[in-house]
């Protein structure tokens, strides 16, 4: 689909969106509101087997997710937001690149409830930041079982006591991208990893 491959060059060099100026922004944000008139999934809550997975941030306009790569002797790496349907559960995952051996992770843990075909109701639980290899980290799926299971980490590991919730549109959907906006006015584009 050519908007589809509009919107991949658009974002290329823009490193998640850390490197996007202003005129970037706003060809990338008319590349996803062309894509997101042509969705495949009008009602994405309703087609698991495209949501469900593991997903990689490739572009954002959240300044939250890109405030990351402000922590001193790091960098921001990949970014995945995994949904897990059948538990109603989202878990960001931010991995830090720095010194070696000591690479560095950010995750917050969110319950999802469905509004509408598309809108979702979150409510963040658990945040988890620590150093990969303290945490056992290998991927994102391994890691989600091990902040399911019992065991404790070697990390700031803590329930979000907030009555803080957020909601998120999903937008676009098909078999390896996907887009959502959230209440804050952020935009995400992920592919499916």
């Amino acid at each position: 689909m050519i908007y589809k491959d509009d919107l991949i060059r658009a974002i290329a060099n823009t490193n998640r969106g850390l490197l996007a100026s202003d005129t970037d922004n706003a060809a990338i944000l008319s590349a996803i509101a062309r894509l997101e008139d042509r969705n495949p999934t009008p009602n994405p809550l309703e087609a698991p087997a495209l949501l469900e997975g593991n997903w990689r941030l490739l572009y954002t306009t959240s300044s939250e997710l890109l405030g990351i790569d402000r922590f001193p002797l790091y960098r921001l790496g990949d970014i995945y937001q995994c949904i897990r349907l059948q538990e109603r559960k989202i878990y960001n995952i931010a991995q830090l690149q720095g010194l070696p051996y000591l690479e560095g992770l950010v995750s917050v843990a969110a319950q999802f409830t469905p509004i509408s075909s598309i809108r979702v109701n979150v409510k963040f639980q658990r945040f988890v930041v620590g150093l990969q290899r303290l945490l056992n980290y290998q991927n994102p799926t391994q890691f989600i079982q091990a902040l399911e299971s019992p065991q404790k980490f070697l990390a700031l590991d803590s329930n979000i006591q907030t009555d803080r919730q957020g909601w998120l549109d999903i937008t676009y959907l098909d078999e390896t991208l996907r887009i959502g906006r959230g209440n804050v006015g952020s935009v995400f584009v992920l592919s499916k990893t």
